[in-house]
């Protein structure tokens, strides 16, 4: 299945033309940078870091952050997919590809958990429960992972 995809028009496009792998690497860094920058800064927000912005606008946010993930996810199968039988016994694109799962479910949980609460913290009625704080440090962690292991996979053999 792997070698299939890796003679596909897709994968032969981005790895053998001039433009295709630029414009995917491109597409993937911009998906990558609002998916892990909006995430990252409402986790420091939880964090008590940035006290200034109120977590309710976080919930227009999150929306963004979804669509940098499909973008991400787009161009991050596009560049798998014209060397998806070496990506696919990379340790560190392994490491990358289990924390952006797990990052992915962690902030729909947030995100679920930011609908409900986002008013009442804003308002000072309540503040982020213990398991929000135990979210966001894991979630910072978890897109840290995918961010280093993204990086380390060119360098893996």
């Amino acid at each position: 299945m792997f070698e299939w995809l890796e003679y596909s028009i897709l994968s032969i496009w981005v790895g053998e033309s001039l433009w295709g792998y630029p414009i995917m690497l491109s597409f993937h860094v911009v998906g990558l940078a609002i998916v892990v920058g909006v995430f990252t800064v409402f986790n420091f927000r939880i964090l008590g870091l940035f006290e200034s912005l109120e977590y309710v606008a976080f919930i227009d946010f999150f929306k963004l952050a979804w669509l940098g993930l499909i973008l991400n996810t787009s161009s991050g199968f596009a560049l798998f997919s014209s060397q998806a039988t070496i990506f696919v016994t990379n340790i560190p694109f392994l490491v990358k590809i289990s924390a952006i799962s797990l990052g992915s479910i962690l902030a729909f949980l947030i995100q679920s958990r930011l609908r409900v609460h986002a008013n009442d913290w804003d308002s000072g009625v309540s503040r982020p429960a213990q398991k929000d704080f135990w979210f966001a440090r894991t979630s910072i962690f978890l897109w840290a992972s995918a961010i280093f292991g993204g990086r380390l996979i060119a360098y893996y053999f």
